[in-house]
């Protein structure tokens, strides 16, 4: 893989590559944690409702969320 540091592009390093790999990593889980929540809260919203809740009762619930 390929690096840029200002006019110089180079392979990367080793370090370099396994420092990048972890970052990618690290970011793509942040992202699928956020996804989940996301989809969880709106699972969550739906099957308040399904029992007849009103969307005040629910954001009453959830503290507005």
């Amino acid at each position: 893989m390929k690096i840029q540091i200002g006019d110089e592009v180079r392979n990367m390093t080793a370090a370099e590559k396994a420092n990048h790999d972890a970052v990618v990593a690290e970011q793509d889980e942040l992202t699928q944690r956020m996804l989940d929540d996301a989809a969880a809260a709106t699972s969550g919203r739906a099957k308040l409702a399904a029992l007849g809740l009103t969307e005040a009762e629910v954001n009453a619930l959830l503290g507005g969320v």
